[in-house]
């Protein structure tokens, strides 16, 4: 293919020898753009569509339907020398890790790092490259069928466009950040999203991440572990979506009312058409394993903020601190802490606010944590905040 208006060299690869030769050319060079093309409505794994790789000199639009196993990546992503780019890459991440076996390193985000520039923490791609770029992206493609073929000639454009300029962007932030002595705040973060047990399923974990999990107490919740497990196992062997399976509602309501027979689970909105008979007994089975399992076995409730203590007025000092330290470095107060980590900070959970390790703590954890212990006061003198040390 030719893209003209993007980049005049690039390339369609439709085989394995093409692909080969494209990572024998892509290994000489110290960056590599990379972004993805996927479905997700009907699978519980992301169905990858498309893979588009960019260097400085060439485009590679990589059709999986064809080329097939994507595990010769492998060598090229673990690459040392090479930093692989993306823009709000976890989700890429993830559909490589899960088609190559490895999670590309080292890596750069330019979501993250525009966010040390003072711009919002989410902000997207076609914001980031008109900023910095002056380009305006046309996002018509945005939700086509990526894995009708052919594709248009208007998809592998935007398909393009999508590495293209994460390249043209790198250099600028990279010497901002730098320029700024912000480019290490990065290093915590990047390693964060290099770690393969970020990506990793685990089954017996999941039942942490149910909606409405607060509502129950840790009995119950040990029946939910189960029944989580179960429903992550099956949607994995099918590979259909989670909610397919049972809805994160079903399951908590079924271990709120610790259903132990197949006529009480059926009482619940939606049950009898998601479970036939043998899958109702086996569900009835391990929610009494959960429920009769024995007490030191539970798992630790999860909080509910509704049930702690107030700290409002904690927080709203706090916040009143952040946005004064978020304005002197030129970044959203959003980008420092979300309203959770300062709650988390004000009951007493420091590990969990996010804002005791690396750039963040220097920046404001430690501060935080002197104006809840009474080390540092506030005032207001000709209508500015001061930080008083006591």
């Amino acid at each position: 293919i030719r893209i003209h208006r993007v980049l005049r060299n690039s390339v369609y690869i439709s085989t394995r020898e093409e692909l080969r030769a494209f990572i024998e050319r892509a290994s000489l060079c110290d960056v590599i753009a990379i972004d993805t093309e996927f479905l997700r409505e009907k699978t519980y794994y992301p169905k990858l569509c498309l893979l588009q790789l960019a260097t400085n000199d060439e485009v590679a639009i990589v059709d999986p339907f064809k080329v097939g196993s994507l595990t010769i990546l492998a060598p090229l992503l673990e690459n040392p020398a090479i930093v692989k780019l993306f823009h709000s890459g976890s989700q890429d991440i993830e559909i490589l890790f899960h088609e190559t076996g490895v999670v590309p390193a080292p890596l750069f985000d330019t979501q993250v790092a525009a966010a040390l520039l003072g711009h919002t923490s989410q902000i997207g791609y076609a914001a980031l490259v008109k900023s910095i770029c002056g380009v305006n992206l046309k996002k018509a493609d945005s939700y086509t069928d990526w894995s009708l073929r052919p594709l248009s000639e208007s998809q592998l454009s935007y398909a393009a466009e999508d590495v293209v300029y994460l390249l043209q962007m790198y250099r600028p932030i990279v010497e901002k950040l730098e320029q700024a002595g912000r480019l290490d705040w990065l290093t915590g973060e990047f390693e964060e999203m290099q770690n393969p047990k970020r990506y990793a399923i685990d089954p017996r974990s999941r039942f942490r991440h149910l909606k409405r999990n607060a509502q129950l107490n840790r009995r119950q919740l040990s029946a939910a572990r189960e029944l989580a497990a179960w429903r992550e196992e099956r949607a994995i062997k099918h590979d259909i979506p989670r909610k397919w399976v049972l809805t994160d509602e079903q399951i908590v309501e079924a271990c709120k009312r610790e259903s132990r027979t197949i006529d009480d689970l059926y009482l619940i909105r939606g049950m009898r058409e998601k479970l036939p008979t043998k899958d109702a007994r086996e569900v009835v089975a391990l929610l009494v394993v959960g429920l009769d399992a024995p007490e030191e076995t539970w798992p630790k409730t999860i909080r509910s903020e509704h049930n702690e203590k107030n700290v409002d007025i904690e927080v709203e000092l706090m916040g009143a601190l952040l946005k004064l330290r978020a304005k002197e470095q030129g970044i959203a107060p959003q980008v420092l802490a979300s309203s959770s980590d300062l709650s988390a900070l004000a009951r007493g959970y420091y590990e969990e606010s996010g804002l005791t390790h690396g750039w963040k703590k220097r920046i404001i954890g430690d501060e935080l944590i002197d104006l809840l212990e009474g080390r540092i006061c506030l005032s207001i003198q000709y209508g500015n905040l001061n930080v008083l040390r006591k």
